[in-house]
């Protein structure tokens, strides 16, 4: 879905914390993954700053910069299936916001 909503103005960026930057970098290029990939080896940005202290958390940030909605729609915890229809439409309603 990245790559197919990109010219709508779908940006992925991926961060990893509190690994290894080679297992990171294998993995990413093990997986195929495209988008940019961040490292925060300690952890301390991902858990001080944007209260990220397990995996997957998703945020999504506007334009500016700012998380969409507040806490309803700008984070969600846990693993979801970014392939299904409904996520699909949830996505492209965002990038539909100004």
């Amino acid at each position: 879905m990245a790559s197919q909503l990109k010219g709508k103005g779908l940006e992925l960026v991926m961060i990893d914390f509190r690994e290894n930057p080679e297992l990171v970098r294998h993995t990413v290029k093990e997986r195929g993954y495209t988008g940019r990939v961040l490292l925060d080896e300690s952890g301390d940005t991902a858990g001080r700053v944007y209260g990220v202290f397990g995996t997957p958390t998703v945020y999504f940030v506007d334009r500016r910069g700012n998380l969409v909605g507040g806490n309803l729609v700008g984070r969600l915890v846990g693993a979801r299936d970014w392939e299904s229809p409904a996520a699909r439409k949830f996505v492209e309603e965002l990038l539909k916001m100004k």
